[in-house]
Parts: C-alpha cells; sequence; structure tokens
C-alpha cells in the first residue's frame, strides 16, 4: 500500500466548527497542518506562522506572481493561500496534509492535485450554523448577516466535494474519526496504489 501521505481539503461555512475538528485531528501525529498565509489583520487569538502566515496584500499578490501558492482565494475582503513548497514536503515526508481552506482554494487544489480529499464540514442545519455564529458574541450583526450569506454561496459548491461530515454539537470527536476513516480507506484505492501489481510478483 502506497506510503504517501494524503492531501485532505477540509472547507465548511465559518461556525461548522473547523477549527476544532482539525486540533482534533492533529493528535495524531501522522496529521500536518500546512499553515495558510493570508492578508487579514491578526485577532487577539492568533499565533503568526501557527494559525497563519500573515502579510500585506501587496505581498500576496507577489507570491501570486511568483506562482508560489498551490491555491488562493479571496474571502470577506482578505486574501487567504496556500504555499505548495510546504505542502509537497510534508506529503514526500508520508505526512497526511490538512488544507482548512474555502471552497474557491479547495476546487483548484482539486485540479493540480487530483487524489486530494475534499471533506465539507457541516453544522446540522442552517439554525444551528447562525446560532454559533451569534454564539461566539465577537462578531457584529453585519459581519454575521455577510459570513450567514457567504455560507448560502459556499453551499452551493458541495457536490464538487467528495465527502461530507456533520459536525454535530458536542460531537466534534466523532466528526474528527470519521475523517481518519476516510482517509484510511482512501489510501487503499487503486488510483494510489498503480505500483501493486508490479510489487506483488517481485517476491515470486
Amino acid at each position: 500500500m502506497t506510503n504517501k501521505g494524503s492531501l485532505i481539503v477540509i472547507s465548511g461555512p465559518a461556525g461548522s466548527g473547523k477549527g476544532t475538528v482539525v486540533r482534533l485531528l492533529l493528535q495524531d501525529e501522522s496529521y500536518k497542518v500546512s499553515i495558510s498565509t493570508t492578508s487579514r489583520q491578526p485577532r487577539a487569538d492568533d499565533i503568526p506562522g501557527v494559525t497563519y502566515n500573515f502579510v500585506s496584500s501587496e505581498e500576496f499578490l507577489e507570491m501570486i506572481t511568483k506562482g508560489e501558492l498551490a491555491e488562493f482565494a479571496e474571502y470577506v475582503g482578505n486574501f487567504y493561500g496556500t504555499p505548495i513548497k510546504s505542502v509537497e514536503e510534508l506529503l514526500k515526508s508520508g505526512k497526511n496534509v490538512i488544507l482548512e481552506i474555502e471552497t474557491q482554494g479547495a476546487l483548484q487544489i482539486k485540479s493540480r492535485f487530483p487524489e486530494a480529499i475534499l471533506i465539507w464540514l457541516s453544522p446540522p442545519d442552517y439554525e444551528t450554523l447562525e446560532a454559533r455564529l451569534r454564539g461566539r458574541g465577537t462578531n457584529t450583526d453585519e459581519d454575521i448577516n455577510r459570513r450567514l450569506t457567504a455560507a448560502k454561496r459556499e453551499m452551493q459548491f458541495i457536490p464538487y466535494y467528495d465527502y461530507i461530515v456533520v459536525n454535530e454539537k458536542g460531537l466534534a470527536n466523532e466528526a474528527a474519526e470519521k475523517i481518519r476513516e476516510i482517509v484510511n480507506v482512501d489510501k487503499m484505492s487503486t488510483s494510489l496504489n498503480k505500483g501493486f501489481l508490479k510489487s506483488f510478483y517481485n517476491n515470486k
């Protein structure tokens, strides 16, 4: 079976619990997150180089020009992107690489890496999504409404994803385990093990 790492794209609306689920996945040392680069301003709980690599809009556009990004997107007025070099290095080392990115970037990744696993993480329903956003207490009504509008737009892209995982309230561990199961099954796909037949006869 293949020893190469899997590239896992996790998308979902703000309030879907992506951050929590990704942190649970990272408790397994075989999973690593590729740190995205963004032009947005750091928040109080951000750690530069850990949550994001923060750059100016001008620096971000220069990275695009130089072809240094595997994907990039604009979301609510800010740029987000994934440096391609770090992704390729982690995959070659056998690590399962997690990209927590928006739909626009996810489709770019699938085009560049056809073997990537696209997973849509979702709350069970719209009411739960809205309640989670309002329950944060850190966003204005205008910002919440903008994120809800963005969620409706993003959900139109669900058919392009390979799997949907529902993150029920208080069950983030179960959601993370479902993602691990998806990754483990994918590693047994024939498309990732094209050299199996040849290796099978090596010891005859």
